[in-house]
């Protein structure tokens, strides 16, 4: 493994937006954490939502749901700790399936995971027949394995308009399969689940951002309402908006996603004045440092599948990892 930094030089990376003294609290599970790595031959992977101590402090990959896909294939390690929510974690188990992989939290779930089961995916097949299912990642391994392809919300245009036909089902985030439907010519029945984050931000919140800051750009993540992807000035996953930071350099920009995204960002990028509409994710916010070390040191809350779905699901993951 590469040289861990020091805790100081650690700290010099996130004195923006850290204080002082909370990292100090931090320093010990920080150090206990590195140390286990080592020890347990094992990586973190934390998604673009982890709270900066865990994203720039422990994390060793880091980036939105493909990102961590796609890098959970690459991983030479015996132990993933998924710092994120619980279908991401059974998605690195699935991805390596004979690896550890553990969950600080079996409790840190998903609005949309929860939205939608594999019974709802019959019920539709029947209604629908022929139809493809189009599954955005943010579900179950047993919807996963119900469905012909994933998707995120950085590839979803590219995984409809992949499979050359007029119509498909797509679950279980309405909003970003309207916010799809925009961009494609494909026709798209949509499922009723909504990202409890994303839901809430309206048009009327862009519009006062704009009154109260001047100039400020405005990203909106693709799980947000069609008329606030409409109303912003740039909508795109994680990744993008964070690729959009890094190349365009706005000097004021907001953006529309969980808060500590921009946390997140903002460590890159000192020269750019982030406005922050703080709404958390509660099950992101499950994870911490002292759960990362409590799994670590006891092998605690392990990831399985069951083997009857895992291969049903995998396939429908890796067929998205080819588009």
């Amino acid at each position: 493994m590469n040289t861990v930094p020091s805790l100081s030089a650690l700290y010099d990376r996130v004195s923006r937006v850290i204080p002082k003294a909370e990292w100090m609290s931090f320093e010990d599970d920080i150090a206990a954490i590195q140390d286990l790595k080592r020890r347990r031959n094992a990586v973190i992977l934390a998604h673009n939502y982890q709270t900066p101590e865990i994203f720039h402090g422990v994390a060793d990959i880091v980036g939105d749901s493909l990102a961590l896909a796609r890098k959970a294939m690459e991983v030479e390690a015996d132990v993933i700790v998924l710092a994120g929510v619980h279908f991401m974690a059974e998605t690195a188990k699935l991805l390596n399936p004979k690896k550890t992989v553990l969950i600080p939290d079996m409790g840190a779930g998903c609005s949309l995971a929860d939205s939608i089961t594999p019974e709802d995916i019959a019920l539709l097949r029947a209604a629908h027949p022929g139809l493809p299912v189009v599954t955005y990642v943010n579900t179950s391994a047993a919807v996963k394995a119900a469905s012909d392809i994933c998707c995120t919300s950085g590839n979803a245009v590219q995984v409809v308009e992949s499979l050359g036909v007029p119509k498909v089902l797509m679950l279980p985030d309405e909003f970003l399969a309207r916010n799809v439907a925009r961009q494609t010519k494909v026709e798209i029945i949509a499922w009723h689940g909504h990202c409890e984050v994303h839901e809430l931000f309206t048009p009327a919140d862009i519009a006062e951002l704009r009154e109260a800051h001047p100039g400020v750009v405005v990203l909106a993540h693709p799980e947000c309402p069609p008329e606030v992807v409409a109303a912003a000035d740039f909508a795109g996953s994680t990744a993008v908006m964070s690729d959009y930071v890094a190349n365009r350099k706005p000097a004021r920009v907001v953006l529309l996603t969980e808060c500590s995204m921009s946390d997140n960002v903002a460590v890159h990028h000192p020269d750019v004045d982030f406005v922050r509409p703080c709404n958390l994710c509660p099950h992101m916010k499950r994870i911490t440092l002292g759960n990362i070390r409590q799994a670590l040191e006891e092998n605690r809350q392990e990831v399985t599948i069951d083997p009857a779905i895992a291969g049903a699901a995998r396939r429908a993951v890796e067929r998205m990892l080819a588009v």
